[in-house]
């Protein structure tokens, strides 16, 4: 079986063959087993995140030093459930070296965009692929409102880093 078709099978517990096989384990092994389901699930989003950074980096024009780093910024997301705190699906800094840009909003005037803007901005404008990778890793690691994302191209490592 390859594993696709056992990505498949697990994305759809309820179908026989797989409720036949999960009802015979023990609760401590289906603990482990979503722990580690988590585990990779937050390591494929990461990985589509550096997939479309780095594809992003390439496309941008100039001779200048290639980037080594990406940073994200945190946004207030409304949900059903209230606000929660999620990635931005933009690009705030790309860094040319391995010093983290600043990217405090001390000298900044916030004003408050309405929800439909918002929305229009981030369907006209963002990586559809790269904001879903994003908003599911906040649901799996919910950031912190002044957190920040950092993409580290050369390793593909993408953490969390608080300013």
């Amino acid at each position: 079986m390859k594993h696709e078709e056992l990505a498949a099978l697990l994305a759809e517990p309820t179908t026989p063959l797989m409720h036949a096989a999960l009802r015979g384990l023990p609760p401590e092994t289906l603990e482990t087993l979503a722990t580690v389901a988590d585990q990779a699930a937050e390591h494929g989003w990461r990985q589509v995140i550096v997939d479309r950074v780095r594809a992003f980096v390439d496309e941008q024009p100039g001779d200048g030093p290639q980037a080594v780093a990406a940073y994200f910024t945190t946004t207030e997301q409304r949900t059903g459930g209230g606000m929660s705190v999620g990635w931005s699906p933009f690009i705030a800094a790309l860094a040319p070296s391995e010093e983290m840009p600043d990217l405090r909003h001390t000298e900044t005037t916030a004003r408050m965009v309405p929800v439909g803007e918002a929305a229009m901005a981030e369907e006209d404008f963002a990586d559809p692929r790269l904001t879903e990778a994003l908003q599911r890793l906040a649901a799996l690691d919910p950031p912190a409102h002044a957190d920040l994302l950092r993409v580290h191209l050369p390793t593909s490592r993408v953490t969390r880093v608080k300013p």
